[in-house]
């Protein structure tokens, strides 16, 4: 008898569900993965792991949600999230939402109930591609083995194009080792990165002539630019022509916040007395106070450049609306203002009046920072902080003051190095952002520090997943600026006081939490190194030692004046609370 040809041998040889979603998954380029196994994605995983995909085990569908959304954002091709039916998908709903208001790609991966048991009340049963739909641009569940290749390329490619976001993929749980022919899958090719639009000319040369006629022009830089990795062309457009510029929180470093036209610690002034305003790829929405007035001028020009036509006009009518990537738009704009030879004089009040007001708040939060009482403030923590960072560190900041006194604070010098609370101000982002940021570095930039600087409150929503940074020995240093509360807390003294009138359910301030709590300890006891500091010598010590540990995480446990607040300084995001 003739042995079966090669042919033969690969028509009846067989493979699963999870092969076919791994292998669909590689062909698209995905590097990392992320989630929390269980009944039915074990195998999901280990097929991932086989394929050469980098799988992360997390203890929260939450911060693996967050971590492949910041993978997303960090490498502009999705990183994946993989979660269990019905309670694990619901945890990684929040991870969804972040993306998609952040417009980063993510792709999550949800097992779900067997097909013969739907309506059934099987195990964990949920409408999980309905509920999805909410919360991303693509939510899906492939009809048999064969067709799943086909829905991971169009998941992956509408994560990436246009506005990026978030897309869900359910996979029934018996399809996970269910088997086919080899030969019956066809894997569809990577889908190519999203194609480079550029505006329209006559609207190039209508916004060239606005600001060559502005008498206070400002350029605002959003992620967005970031994202589109418009950084040379942005820098060639303030330097050439001579603009202020204003990056929001995850804009900094597109061009480096110690440029001479950086106008930061003057925002509000900024904002305020700007006529004509050059939109780069940020929204006007809450964190811009919407382009209204009293905020802005009621007859400020706003041109805007934004990669979504459905953004363009929103709360505010733009004199030019540009259509187009933020790097091709950015050079089309220089093209046009070289052929005018325009350049912004140096020598403006506009220009006089931005200095004046930058000096005056950077020499109030000097004198802040180098206060020498103790307890510390923000101001001093982030004195010592900026002191030891490596210029080229990626910083991720999450927290109420800890987040905005930490973004005047830390300057940034290079694009996509800032990860933060985002568009939706989610508060537990960070640790799984920093996990995201170390697998990134780790693989391509192995001497670049993963350094995460949070509040107590904000440590608290994902404070386990130290343990996965043990456990994948990421040398990340977290920060935990530790004033006891939420916006501020009680000190110790006064928490002994309170509990003597009572249930502290009944009066304990809400915003309060556990007094000088060691959060340090939690990751000494997984084999990471914890430090407790109470003085600016203490954290300068103890930063030191952490910087320099290359192969265990460190965290320092700061402590601060419960008291401690921003100063009455002119740029606050939010104006409504009077705590």
């Amino acid at each position: 008898m003739a042995p079966p040809s090669p042919r033969e041998e690969e028509e009846s040889e067989r493979i699963t569900g999870a092969q076919v979603i791994a292998e669909a998954l590689k062909k698209q380029n995905v590097e990392y993965m992320f989630g929390i196994v269980g009944i039915p994605v074990i195998e999901v995983a280990v097929a991932a792991q086989a394929s050469g995909i980098k799988y992360i085990g997390m203890r929260n569908e939450q911060a693996a949600s967050y971590a492949a959304s910041a993978i997303g954002y960090l490498t502009g091709r999705p990183g994946v999230c993989l979660v269990v039916s019905g309670p694990g998908l619901i945890h990684a709903l929040a991870g969804m939402a972040n993306a998609n208001m952040n417009c980063w790609p993510l792709i999550v991966i949800g097992g779900s109930s067997d097909r013969n048991q739907e309506t059934m009340g099987a195990f964990q049963e949920f409408p999980q591609v309905e509920a999805c739909r909410l919360y991303s641009k693509f939510s899906a569940r492939p009809t048999s083995l064969e067709a799943i290749p086909a829905v991971i390329e169009k998941a992956v490619r509408t994560s990436i194009y246009g506005r990026p976001g978030a897309c869900y993929i359910d996979i029934p749980g018996d399809f996970v080792n269910l088997e086919v022919n080899k030969s019956s899958v066809k894997y569809v090719d990577c889908c190519p990165e999203p194609p480079i639009s550029m505006a329209e000319d006559a609207a190039i040369s209508k916004a060239a002539s606005f600001i060559a006629h502005s008498r206070k022009p400002l350029v605002i830089i959003g992620k967005g630019a970031a994202y589109s990795h418009a950084e040379n062309s942005i820098r060639k457009l303030v330097d050439q022509c001579g603009l202020p510029f204003l990056p929001t929180p995850m804009g900094k470093g597109v061009v480096p916040d110690n440029h001479p036209h950086c106008v930061a610690a003057a925002r509000s002034r900024a904002l305020l007395h700007a006529d004509v305003i050059l939109l780069l790829g940020a929204r006007l929405n809450w964190i811009l106070h919407f382009g209204l007035p009293p905020r802005f001028q009621p007859d400020v020009k706003i041109i805007q450049v934004d990669i979504c036509a459905e953004e363009l006009g929103n709360n505010v009518k733009p004199v030019v609306a540009l259509l187009g990537d933020i790097k091709a738009v950015t050079e089309q704009l220089l093209d046009q203002l070289n052929k005018k030879h325009w350049k912004y004089p140096s020598d403006t009040e506009w220009w006089k009046d931005l200095q004046a007001k930058i000096q005056s708040n950077e020499q109030t939060s000097k004198a802040l920072s180098l206060q020498k009482t103790l307890p510390m403030n923000y101001y001093t923590v982030f004195h010592c902080i900026r002191e030891h960072l490596p210029k080229d560190c990626l910083l991720i900041s999450e927290g109420a003051n800890t987040m905005d006194i930490g973004r005047t604070m830390l300057p940034n010098y290079y694009p996509r190095l800032r990860l933060d609370a985002g568009t939706f101000g989610t508060m537990g982002v960070g640790l799984g952002f920093a996990l995201a940021a170390a697998m990134v570095t780790k693989d391509h930039n192995p001497e670049q520090q993963v350094v995460c600087i949070e509040g107590d409150s904000a440590f608290g929503f994902s404070g386990m997943e130290v343990e996965t940074m043990c456990r994948y020995n990421l040398p990340i240093v977290v920060i935990i600026v530790n004033n006891n509360g939420i916006y501020s807390g009680l000190d110790a003294e006064t928490w002994k006081e309170m509990l003597k009138l009572g249930e502290p359910s009944a009066c304990v301030p809400p915003i309060s939490l556990l007094p000088n709590a060691h959060y340090e300890q939690i990751v000494s006891a997984f084999g990471g190194k914890g430090y407790f500091v109470q003085t600016p010598e203490e954290l300068q010590a103890a930063l030191k030692k952490s910087l320099a540990e290359k192969h265990v995480p460190s965290l320092i446990n700061v402590m601060i004046d419960p008291q401690s607040d921003r100063k009455k300084q002119d740029f606050h995001w939010l104006t409504r609370s009077n705590m």
